[in-house]
């Protein structure tokens, strides 16, 4: 079995590693509209051979690794694969991606999410195991002929992740408030603390705690923008039961409450029983 993957960065890179070494697998093709991308790609060895677009259209299983909104585009030039040929996107957001999906692409297309990565990007970021014991969300698989569903979670499966399947309009409302609302915190802080904060200060009071906070803050602009973008409603929404949430918080403050501070806090700890 042939895979091509479009888009050569952390997470197209860590997956031609893994596949790699994945006895099913017989080549490992790349693409990537960025050619510095493909001439690293090539020298870290992430895939096999690099080649063009046309020729990723004729492998068995093609990935797609690239920012949402690309996906989209992607598409079009889809159409006319093989039915036999399964596409695989990974995007972080599914509901506005379904809706181009015309009835031929749907039978033999996959849509994946797998819950891992690192706020580094590109090639020069990729890692072997960044997929194994990771969570990777199945979405709408019903959609697609057995042949597909069944080639998707045998490859998921092989990279040891840990495969849950959900709707596309659940998924997004999910992730909204789990990993979309993460991040903007974490640019929001970044921000604020750049606007008030002169760099000495930052540098030198910075511990530990605020780095894990802003860590996330340092992810690709133009993935996270076009996530925003696709996942827009469920974001604001999120971001509004948040803000009540610091509402609270502020309210407790202002009134000196200890005891009701410390009660909300403890609550707050709880969460480390589920992670």
């Amino acid at each position: 079995m042939d895979v091509g993957i479009v888009g050569l960065g952390l997470m197209g890179g860590s997956l031609g590693l893994s596949l790699r070494e994945n006895k099913m697998i017989d080549i490992v093709y790349g693409y990537d509209i960025n050619k510095d991308f493909e001439k690293i790609a090539a020298e870290k060895k992430l895939v096999d051979k690099i080649v063009n677009f046309e020729q990723i259209k004729r492998c068995d299983v093609i990935v797609l690794a690239v920012p949402v909104n690309a996906i989209i585009e992607i598409l079009k030039d889809l159409e006319d694969t093989s039915q036999d040929c399964t596409i695989i996107e990974l995007g972080s957001t599914k509901e506005e991606i379904s809706k181009h999906l015309t009835s031929k692409l749907k039978q033999h297309f996959i849509a994946a999410h797998p819950m891992a990565g690192t706020e580094n990007s590109g090639p020069n970021a990729a890692i072997r195991d960044l997929y194994k014991n990771a969570v990777c969300i199945l979405c709408d698989t019903q959609n697609a002929a057995h042949l597909h569903q069944k080639r998707a979670i045998e490859i998921f499966s092989d990279l040891g992740m840990k495969i849950i399947f959900m709707d596309s309009l659940s998924h997004d409302h999910h992730t909204a408030i789990i990993s979309h609302l993460p991040h903007v915190i974490s640019f929001s802080l970044a921000n604020f603390v750049m606007k008030e904060e002169n760099k000495k200060n930052i540098t030198h009071l910075g511990g530990p705690s605020f780095k894990d906070m802003c860590r996330i803050a340092k992810s690709n602009p133009k993935m996270w923008s076009g996530i925003f973008q696709q996942n827009k409603q469920n974001l604001l929404n999120s971001i509004e039961m948040f803000q009540k949430e610091l509402q609270e918080c502020k309210k407790m403050i202002e009134k000196s409450d200890v005891n009701e501070l410390e009660a909300w806090i403890k609550d707050a700890n709880k969460l480390r029983e589920i992670l």
